[in-house]
Formats: C-alpha cells, structure tokens, sequence
C-alpha cells in the first residue's frame, strides 16, 4: 500500500543545497538532519532508531560522491510499494461508473501522465540541486512552495490513513460475524470497531519512538494486494450472474439501480433484468463518473517517494530511474487493470466503492475471502502508524522546530490526528468521497501542477518558447483543470445527494 510514499515526508528539513542529505526509501534506509541544526534536538529524539545512519554532509546532487546501493529490481519493487495502495479497491467501482472502454483510456491516460511528472521531477532535481520534494519547492518558491508541497503530502497521507481505517471499518465486522455467527451486536459496528482499533492498537504503536520494523509492512501489503487481485479474478469465475440476493436491502438496491438505468435510456420502454444486470457497459455517463479521475489520480501518485529512491539507485542516471518508473509502473498498470475488470464484470452495477466488501452480499463465511479479510486488515491496522508518522514530525517542525522534544506534545499531537482522522471515517458517508476528494486536490497537486511549477521555475537552461517548457505549461494548465474541475463536479454532486437523500 502506499505507506511507503507518507514516510519521505521525513524530508522536509533541509533548506538549503549544503543541507546534509536526507532520504527515505521507504523505510529502507534513510539519512539524518545534519547535527547541530535548528531542527536536530527535535528531529533526533522524533526519528532516532527510526531509521539508520547515512553519509552526512554532501550536496543532494553530488552523486559521484554518494553511489546508491538500490539495485534496479529492488528500486522497481520499492517504487511498486510506493504506487499501490488502497486506491485498488475503488478502481471497479470507477469502470461501473465509466464502462469499460472511458475507464481505460482514462487509466492509459493517467498512468502517461503520472510518468510524464516523473520525468519532470528528476529532470528538475538535476537542474535544482535537490532529491526532497518539498526542498524543491523551497528552492523554486520560497516558503511558500515548500507548505504547498507539504500541504499537499499531508493531505495525501490523511487521506491514505482514512482509506486504511475506512477498510477497518468495513471489513473487521465481516470478520467478527464470520466467527460469532452474530450481526446485530455493537461489536459488529464499524464505527466502534474503528475506535476500538484505534486506541488499543494504533495508538500505542503510533507513540512509540521506533517504528524502524513497521516499514516491512509494505512487502506484506504488496503481497496481500497480489493475493486479493488472484482472489478477484478466480472468483469471477465462480460468482454466476445475476447475483444472488441474500436480503431485502439488497434487493431494494438492485430494484434501484435497474430503475434508474432503465430511465437513463429514454429510447427503451423496458428493461431485461439479467440483461441489464449481467451485460457489461463500455461507455457510462452518470452523476457518479467525475469520481473516475480522483480515484485514478489517488491509486497512481507516489511522487514523493521518486527522489529519495532516485538518490539510493545504484549507478544511477536520470534516464536508468526513468526505467524504474517506466516498469513499476507498467506493472502497476497491469495489476490495476485485472482487478477494476474482473470485479467489474463479476458484478457489474452491483459494485460498492470499496471492492472487497462487494463480496460479503455473496458471501458470508468464504474461507479464502476470510484470509483475504485477515491479512489486508493486518497490514492496513500497522500500516496507519508509518503514515502518521511523517504527518506528526512536520507538525512538529511547523510549529515547534526549535524546542525540546517533549513527551506530551508527541502524545497531543498524535491523539489529535488520530482522533481527526478517525471523525472523517466515522463521518463521512464513504470511502468514494475521501478517494474523490484527495484523489480531486492532493493527487492533482502533487501529480500534474507542483511537478511542472518547479520545472518551469528551476530549469533555467530552456528557454519558455522551448517544446519541453511548453509542454510543462500545458501539462500545469492540464492539472489546474483536472482539481478545479473534479472538485467543482464533485461538490456539486455531495449537493445534490444531500438534497435527494438527506445524507
């Protein structure tokens, strides 16, 4: 999952080219805040043990002097780690509501451009002298470039912390019922549960000084990812059309969604159900499609993460690390492709925002899904703690970088953005919105326009009139486009729900 790309918020200490080096590769090796910084007192009592020590003192650039130790397959794996992520489990969701053939050319699209601001970044951290996403933008815009790349890796991260508890939410009472045979308990309500997961599990872990050994989750996540994709495919084959309807609410749904269907085609008096419901759909246009981009967006950044691993690469070149992403990615295209078709075509209409509790209106106790459930639980539930993490230490360096390290402020600060986070979990309707919202502004920062300012700002040697600065601008434009319309669309359609529905 993407808890690897949350941790490289770590490095957003240094301010200026001698700042001593400081990447994350996450969680495989990372490098200190210089001694005797303004930050240092702080940050050592933050990270210590965190992560191991590295080679102090050399400009980020110098790579002839600071030969990465990353082969090109480890490189490919970690960048892998770094893309997917929950994002997954919404990807039918968005091809029920854009068919089969938008929804590629959406993901085809997504994934160029996503490669295409890879290429923007490691261009512009030769040219800028810098391998920390946030150090770029300090060094094009000043402060506030530096908080809008902050901000931006921040939201990001809570957004990935929600979709992690949002999965706790759904699918631990899945598990409980599957071994207490009982539904109606408080012990199967998701909003507890999330509490009670929270407090007694990732609270604790989220306090302690040391999460160095929570940074192989994301191996686990990965396999657990891999693991779901072979469930989801298989069970294509074993799930027979149209469903089964285990209950009334279900079937009120189903009753709903071929209603609605029906009425969108005003050239049709009527409507086969198993035609409807079993055929699917290669061109969708409905109120739910503008979450398509948000999702992809969210599912495919990993941008903070391309410097430091970049920087750790062994004999590295920009044109070597540009085959890294160009694999990981293709990879990842793949593996996001087979899962958004084979659970759409396993249930068509039928498919909620989070695929893997799709599943639990065929099946209450499958053994193979109950594995599935248990192991994405695990790695999500010691995942969150990695994620906030990041988001605490830059607290704490936005409002106290000079003070001691203190014991109560660690524990305030990580209540607060754990009790936040837990609020929008447990309030908002979805995990749809909290994929659509920061998929909408994080995912589009840190993708499209962040990308492409510092490009235009850093590269001094192009001339503006050049291909490729023209061609940065546009893809700004582009970015600026893809938020404010997605956001626009987004909002719109949270208003007319509410006006409809009361929600």
């Amino acid at each position: 999952m993407k808890q690897p790309t949350e941790m490289n918020h770590l490095n957003t200490f240094t301010e200026d080219d001698n700042s001593s080096s400081n990447s994350n590769d996450y969680g495989y090796q990372d490098k200190k805040v210089a001694l005797g910084g303004p930050y240092s007192t702080d940050l050592e009592a933050e990270i210590q043990n965190f992560l191991p020590d590295g080679t102090l003192g050399k400009k980020k650039y110098e790579t002839e002097y600071n030969p990465g130790s990353a082969s090109f397959g480890m490189s490919v794996f970690n960048l892998g780690n770094a893309i997917m992520g929950s994002g997954i489990l919404g990807l039918s969701y968005a091809m029920a509501n854009t068919g089969i053939a938008l929804f590629v050319i959406l993901l085809v699209s997504v994934a160029i451009f996503s490669l295409y601001s890879v290429h923007l970044l490691l261009k512009t951290a030769n040219e800028g002298g810098a391998l920390v996403y946030e150090q770029l933008g300090y060094k094009a815009f000043g402060m506030p470039g530096k908080l809008a790349a902050s901000c931006s890796i921040t939201m990001q991260n809570i957004g990935a912390m929600s979709s992690y508890l949002y999965i706790v939410k759904y699918e631990l009472p899945i598990v409980i019922q599957a071994f207490t045979g009982n539904s109606d308990e408080w012990y199967t309500n998701g909003d507890y549960l999330v509490l009670i997961v929270s407090v007694t599990i990732i609270l604790p872990l989220s306090l302690l000084k040391n999460l160095g050994y929570l940074g192989y989750t994301s191996g686990l996540s990965l396999l657990c990812m891999v693991f779901f994709l072979i469930v989801v495919i298989i069970k294509k084959f074993q799930i027979p059309c149209p469903l089964p309807i285990l209950d009334e609410a279900a079937l009120n749904e189903t009753v709903t969604k071929v209603i609605n269907s029906t009425l969108s085609h005003l050239n049709r008096t009527a409507v086969d159900y198993s035609e409807d419901v079993c055929t699917p759909k290669y061109v969708v246009v409905n109120s739910q499609t503008v979450y398509a981009v948000p999702i992809l967006t969210f599912a495919f950044v990993c941008h903070p993460a391309i410097l430091p691993m970049y920087e750790e690469l062994k004999d590295r070149s920009r044109r070597k690390m540009q085959g890294v992403a160009n694999v990981s990615f293709l990879a990842m295209f793949i593996m996001y492709l087979l899962a958004a078709l084979f659970g759409y075509l396993t249930f068509n209409i039928h498919v909620e925002p989070e695929l893997l509790h799709t599943y639990s209106k065929i099946y209450k106790s499958d053994v193979v899904l109950l594995i599935v459930r248990l192991a994405v639980l695990t790695a999500v539930t010691l995942t969150v703690p990695v994620v906030l993490f990041p988001i605490r230490t830059s607290v704490n360096q936005l409002m106290c970088a000079s003070k001691e390290f203190s014991w109560v402020r660690h524990t305030l600060i990580t209540v607060v953005l754990l009790a936040g986070t837990n609020a929008l979990v447990i309030f908002v309707p979805t995990i749809r919105d909290i994929f659509g919202f920061i998929g909408a502004s994080a995912a589009a920062m840190l993708i499209f326009i962040l990308p492409s300012a510092f490009y235009i700002k850093l590269v001094k040697k192009e001339s503006m009139k050049s291909v490729q600065k023209i061609g940065a601008t546009a893809f700004l434009i582009l970015g600026f486009i893809v938020m404010t319309g997605s956001m626009t669309l987004i909002i719109l359609d949270w208003t007319s729900t509410k006006n409809h529905d009361g929600h």
